[in-house]
């Protein structure tokens, strides 16, 4: 019986890495061009953007707390390094993102995971469809291999330009050629996400384009940019300076930390919850997550590379091709220190303009009108949330918009709380006033609370319904419990309705004869 059972456990457990290894494959080919495509959106060098990704696979989920989530550079940060790297030079990248990992492990040995998933929906969405237009409007410029501008909005003005450019090239410039391979792969995506054969479903589009557009390029050696990848990737490492670190005590790069840490936890978590949605097995431990993106991003930081998250993107891959442990995100970070190391000269010949299409895709991708038909049941206030996040961020950075939508939804928040609806309905042929009250009863709304009652005549019979409210305060209670019994002395019969709400409320009013549950 047991030499059964080890065998049954043994061929399980072959079973399980074997699945491990295929999933590992297919996810290391979904995550190489978003690597190296994500670090040239950034403003960094390619091979940063690798480096990140066998860190998030090598080392992020030994920690994880997710079992299968992919981490990797993920294209939302991309906007915010950008930035950051234009006002304070990339060799604040480092040290940054240094700060960034600590406060994200320190929020995950806080037990902090849970906070980051309170987050408005509106917001959350508001924010990705931001980011999907600034990363579409920076990589429609590098598609034609022309420089993108500093500012989102400036970018967006500017891509008439491009398109000129495009379609009437200066004299000597190669625009139109770049735009060619980039529209190549953007067409090769397409169609292969439409009519890709059943046994070949688990190969990405993404790959398949920028594998024959390279091909074309390749073959044809047109004139046009190429990835620059060293042939040692250690050249690409930059080390945090003491002087770079020190300049951390600065308040504006203390807040450029932060915006990082909250947008990778945000992004992280909600990966994670989506992922877990996907599978039946082991679900996910926010609190270790959180610990060990900041632990991957510490290390990032200190090997100035890109700042990581889990990705929904590759981690549903992952599900999808049969992934059932760590292992599988492990080894796709494996595989990708294995290609960069043993064979640098197959990414250089990779054309930047087919990156650069990947990226239009995805940020085409980001901008979901699914998130905005679902926000439109929850009434007009998280569209008017969704909406100010996303044009704050295109119009102005990234942290200010997330941070109009945050008060936005604080102020909605308010309103919500403080909102006391009062209704009176009168039965003269019996003497008798309902009086309904909705909302939440706070000494915000007590002055209104008071005019009403105020206004009530003597010698009637009242029933109050507080059955409808969500809560009552203190003073509120305080403001019934004399009114009734001033209504009481004038001759009136109170009876206070409290089905629904718990007994702590209903203490005050006890001693009332005339006041019944």
């Amino acid at each position: 019986m047991r030499i059964r059972e080890g065998i049954k456990n043994k061929r399980l457990f072959t079973r399980g890495v074997t699945n491990d290894l295929l999933a590992s494959i297919v996810v290391f080919l979904v995550a190489l061009p978003l690597c190296m495509g994500i670090a040239i959106a950034s403003g960094v060098p390619p091979a940063r953007g690798l480096i990140t990704g066998i860190i998030g696979g090598m080392v992020v989920n030994i920690f994880s707390g997710s079992p299968l989530q992919v981490s990797g550079p993920a294209a939302g940060l991309a906007v915010v390094v950008a930035e950051l790297i234009q006002e304070y030079g990339i060799e604040m990248l480092g040290p940054v993102l240094l700060l960034a990992g600590f406060m994200q492990w320190l929020a995950g040995a806080f037990k902090l995971g849970q906070i980051f998933r309170a987050m408005s929906p509106a917001v959350i969405y508001g924010m990705l469809a931001g980011i999907g237009v600034l990363i579409f409007a920076s990589q429609f410029h590098v598609a034609i291999d022309d420089k993108p501008h500093t500012h989102g909005l400036d970018n967006l003005l500017a891509i008439p330009a491009s398109i000129q450019k495009a379609v009437l090239p200066p004299a000597g410039s190669n625009h139109h050629i770049a735009a060619l391979i980039a529209i190549a792969t953007i067409a090769i995506i397409l169609l292969w996400d439409k009519f890709k054969p059943q046994r070949l479903r688990l190969l990405p589009g993404a790959l398949i384009g920028v594998v024959l557009t390279t091909a074309i390029a390749t073959s044809l050696r047109l004139p046009i940019q190429y990835v620059n990848v060293p042939g040692n990737l250690l050249e690409a490492v930059q080390l945090p300076q003491p002087a770079g670190l020190f300049r951390l005590l600065h308040a504006p790069l203390i807040l450029e930390a932060l915006a990082i840490a909250f947008i990778a936890s945000a992004e992280s978590l909600l990966s994670a919850v989506a992922v877990d949605r996907l599978h039946s097995g082991e679900r996910t431990d926010f609190d270790k997550e959180l610990s060990a993106q900041g632990i991957g991003n510490m290390i990032c930081g200190a090997l100035g590379a890109l700042p990581m998250t889990g990705v929904i993107a590759r981690s549903s891959v992952n599900v999808e091709a049969g992934g059932k442990t760590k292992l599988s995100a492990i080894l796709h970070g494996v595989w990708i220190l294995v290609l960069v190391v043993a064979a640098p000269g197959l990414l250089r010949m990779i054309p930047t303009s087919s990156l650069a299409a990947i990226l239009l895709v995805t940020g085409i991708k980001l901008i979901e009108i699914e998130h905005i038909r679902k926000l439109q049941f929850y009434g007009k206030a998280p569209l008017a949330i969704f909406f100010a996040t996303f044009i704050g961020i295109v119009v102005t950075d990234l942290l200010s918009g997330v941070l109009i939508g945050i008060v936005l939804t604080a102020m909605t928040l308010l309103y919500k709380m403080s909102r006391l609806n009062i209704h009176m309905r009168r039965d003269d042929d019996r003497s008798r006033i309902d009086i309904y009250l909705e909302g939440a009863a706070t000494f915000i709304r007590l002055p209104k609370l008071a005019a009403a009652l105020e206004q009530l005549p003597p010698q009637k019979e009242l029933h109050v319904h507080l059955d409808k409210l969500a809560y009552i305060d203190h003073s509120s209670m305080d403001l019934l419990s004399m009114w009734a019994k001033q209504q009481e002395q004038m001759g009136s019969q109170v009876v206070m309705q409290w089905d629904g709400l718990e007994d702590r409320f209903r203490r005050p009013f006890l001693p009332g004869r005339a006041i019944a549950a």
